[in-house]
């Protein structure tokens, strides 16, 4: 069975005609969560299975719902044993994006328009393994393929940085730049902060809330020494928002230190941390993307298994859209709010950030607060269109900063293929309808800022 993707989602001329117009346009990755250090290391690629199943948690969901035992998953099987099992998993997906964007992995990358299924697993895993050696593929010529200009990994605020102008400099032909990724400055309430908080003290001592304040900026430092433009915070299911003054911060920080801290004590001091640090954002031009509404705590068995990404979490309810704003608010009359990014996993929220997002501004700057992609579990044909109706209905869709693929695996990128496809049937079905001007120039234009340099002159 073969399954030929050219002109998918490309109902008319004029929408095939748009993607011509931006198919080849570089690809800027805002965030993802590829390694650093494997690009630097630039080894060679030379099993399928760990390319294109073993490093995706969106694969591995799949499987889990097509019944494949664990071991075949994230355990111990082998490499031929994984492929086989996606290979019974992905004739299923019809319906998940997983489908769409197999076929493109395996067309764009390999040549390969056939579905893969039990029937033709051992033939296909042969031939990708085989083109890998004689392309004598490595983790860069795979990024180079996908035409990447910039990807922009996620980080953890004690990692070492200075890997990243090293795989620069091995990649050659694209920038690989840290992003902070926040979360442990905000893990009091779990059992890994301990050990978190132990290394964070080889940067200084830090007793007091003032004292882990200035070790957070140094490490700011040292992300903006490597050239570090965005940072992230996940606001999971339940996020809440205090107001919370620098005293009460400070106690609820020392009852964290000698244990004493409750739930209030919690979201007092996140509260607190996350004003700061966002204003440390602005002082250095970076972006702030919020990551809203995951309800990451499912399946223990499956979290102790697969490990923190392994592709088991779940949307959470809408959020509270009183503490988000509040938030927003507190920054901008506080320091100034940096350009930020407000992404939710909940699709009923769609309306509301989308509104929030006109309700700050900074003279020159469009805009100030972006409502970002649509987000794991929506970045999918109805979710894209859904995101970008709600854009385009209470804001300024020309000015959306686009796609980002919030990955792990480097055959990922295209999904911004993807992304651009639904995004020109989109703008063309919109000016065959008559509700915007069915001009060329202007629509390409649209297109073109949407896919990649509304991204490229707004984060850099």
């Amino acid at each position: 069975m073969k399954f030929d993707t050219k002109n998918l989602f490309l109902k008319s001329d004029l929408a095939r005609a748009l993607f011509e117009k931006v198919a080849g346009l570089p690809i800027i990755d805002y965030h993802n969560h590829l390694d650093a250090s494997a690009i630097a290391a630039d080894a060679p690629v030379n099993s399928a299975a760990k390319l294109w199943v073993v490093s995706d948690p969106y694969k591995h969901r799949a499987m889990r719902l097509n019944g494949v035992c664990e071991r075949e998953i994230s355990g111990g099987a082998s490499d031929s044993e994984k492929f086989a099992a996606w290979a019974r998993t992905l004739p299923k997906t019809w319906g998940n994006p997983l489908f769409h964007w197999s076929m493109m992995e395996t067309e764009r990358f390999f040549g390969c328009d056939e579905v893969l299924c039990p029937e033709n697993a051992d033939e296909l895993m042969r031939r990708f393994d085989a083109h890998l050696a004689a392309e004598k593929t490595t983790v860069n010529s795979v990024l180079r393929s996908m035409n990447v200009e910039t990807l922009c990994t996620s980080d953890d605020l004690l990692a070492d940085v200075s890997v990243h102008k090293a795989a620069t400099a091995k990649a050659g032909t694209f920038a690989v730049l840290p992003s902070l990724r926040a979360d442990s400055v905000f893990s009091f309430g779990l059992p890994t902060f301990k050990d978190w908080f132990a290394k964070l003290q080889k940067f200084g001592t830090a007793k007091n809330l003032d004292d882990y304040l200035g070790v957070l900026k140094l490490r700011l430092d040292a992300f903006s020494d490597a050239s570090c433009r965005l940072a992230d915070h996940s606001l999971d299911n339940g996020f809440a928002y205090v107001s919370a003054s620098k005293d009460a911060a400070a106690k609820a920080f020392a009852a964290v230190l000698d244990g004493t801290a409750d739930g209030g004590d919690i979201v007092l001091l996140k509260s607190y941390l996350l004003r700061e640090l966002a204003v440390e954002y602005s002082r250095r031009g970076w972006v702030l993307q919020l990551h809203i509404g995951a309800e990451r705590y499912t399946s223990s068995r499956l979290r102790a298994l697969a490990g923190a990404a392994g592709g088991y979490p779940s949307i959470g309810r809408t959020c509270d859209i009183s503490s988000l704003a509040r938030f927003l608010d507190d920054v901008d009359m506080g320091g100034g709010l940096p350009k930020t990014v407000l992404y939710t996993l909940n699709p009923a929220d769609n309306c509301a950030f989308a509104t929030l997002s006109g309700s700050f501004s900074r003279d020159g700057v469009a805009p100030l607060v972006q409502f970002g992609p649509a987000w794991w579990y929506n970045d999918h044909l109805d979710g894209i269109r859904a995101q970008m109706r709600s854009l385009a209905a209470y804001g300024l869709l020309a000015n959306f900063v686009g796609m980002t693929t919030d990955s792990r695996s480097i055959l990922s990128f295209s999904r911004h293929e993807y992304f651009r496809r639904i995004l020109c049937e989109f703008l063309a079905s919109a000016a065959e309808r008559g509700e915007i001007p069915s001009d060329f120039d202007f629509l390409s234009k649209a297109a073109s800022d949407i896919s990649y340099f509304n991204s490229k002159n707004w984060i850099f």
